[in-house]
């Protein structure tokens, strides 16, 4: 598996999606099991609609956090959605 292209459109893989586990926080239900997400992690899959691109994906995340590194930003939404491919949650 490879880092996502700036023109990539990362979405949900099939078979997954939000579900709600009773509390604030969102649980992503995947076909071997659920992972509750918060903070940037949610940020970053509820911004994988299959629509925008990694790039913009980025961009939007980047002004959130604009006092941190441009490049480590970049740098930690690839390796994230990276690691969700693996497990077959994020196609891209």
């Amino acid at each position: 598996m490879a880092f996502p292209t700036d023109s990539a459109q990362p979405r949900l893989a099939p078979g997954c999606r939000w579900g709600n586990s009773g509390e604030d926080n969102k649980v992503l239900l995947f076909p071997e099991g659920a992972l509750r997400l918060q903070g940037t992690g949610q940020k970053i899959v509820e911004l994988c609609d299959g629509q925008r691109t990694f790039s913009e994906i980025v961009g939007a995340l980047q002004t959130n956090y604009n006092a941190s590194d441009p490049a480590q930003i970049r740098q930690d939404i690839a390796s994230f959605l990276e690691q969700l491919q693996r497990k077959r949650i994020v196609d891209y």
